[in-house]
């Protein structure tokens, strides 16, 4: 598949994951007031807007710089996957940090929900696959068999972690929802609508990303080039001769 052929799909993708964040701020900023770090109310409609851009469009733009970057070289692009995972992960704690504030300050009981158990668990599992992708790929301790055995796990996990986010956040905007504007939600209240037309935008995103990840004929082809510095470098590291089989 050339690259000009899944462009469009690429393209897709990015704008469904910005009208996602863009129509979290809208729901948070028009109808729930505004952001702010006060521990009221607004600084909770930063917890959304921060994991919406966070664990969703920026974890989803990590995963998909090996399909756009298909020819550069590889260490360059996994400093770049790096990179944007790191800056999810800051922009997602800053969520977390908002919403346990804002508990705090109104006097309202952390962890109960089922949105809140989804929501740890992502972020902490989040942490753990940025750390092992540290140690195990941009600056490897480990040996060259267990990077390739760790490799197919990463992977997996890494889009699970994504159905996770998106799914936390379902849970998320139906419990917000509900809290909110309950006796009207069934009267096809504005708000309520747009937070639906969110979660389909969440899930398509979700789906398109799903598919160009997991198409063989997308990813990223082989270069016998960077195969041979891998042969090299796994022979300074372990000893041995690169013609060994």
């Amino acid at each position: 598949v050339k690259i000009l052929q899944t462009l469009p799909r690429l393209f897709s993708s990015q704008v469904l994951g910005l009208a996602s964040v863009v129509l979290t701020g809208v729901w948070m900023g028009h109808y729930r007031g505004g952001f702010a770090w006060n521990g009221s109310a607004q600084e909770f409609n930063l917890h959304p807007l921060c994991m919406v851009l966070g664990l969703v469009f920026l974890h989803g733009d990590a995963i998909l710089v090996y399909r756009v970057f298909r020819n550069e070289a590889k260490r360059n692009v996994k400093v770049l996957h790096g990179i944007i995972h790191l800056l999810a992960l800051i922009i997602s704690i800053i969520g977390f940090a908002a919403v346990f504030d804002f508990h705090k300050a109104a006097k309202i009981p952390d962890m109960y929900s089922l949105h809140s158990w989804c929501g740890m668990a992502t972020i902490v599992l989040f942490c753990l696959q940025w750390v092992m992708g540290l140690l195990f790929f941009l600056f490897p301790v480990a040996s060259s068999g267990l990077r390739a055995s760790y490799l197919p796990i990463h992977v997996f996990c890494g889009l699970v972690l994504l159905v996770m986010a998106i799914g936390t956040s379902l849970l998320g905007i139906t419990e917000k929802l509900l809290f909110s504007i309950m006796p009207t939600y069934s009267l096809f209240n504005p708000e309520g609508m747009l937070a639906n037309v969110l979660g389909i935008l969440l899930v398509c995103f979700g789906v398109l990303l799903g598919y160009l990840i997991t198409r063989e004929d997308y990813r990223r082809p082989p270069n016998p080039e960077e195969e041979s510095l891998s042969v090299h470098f796994k022979t300074l590291i372990e000893g041995g001769s690169p013609t060994r089989p």
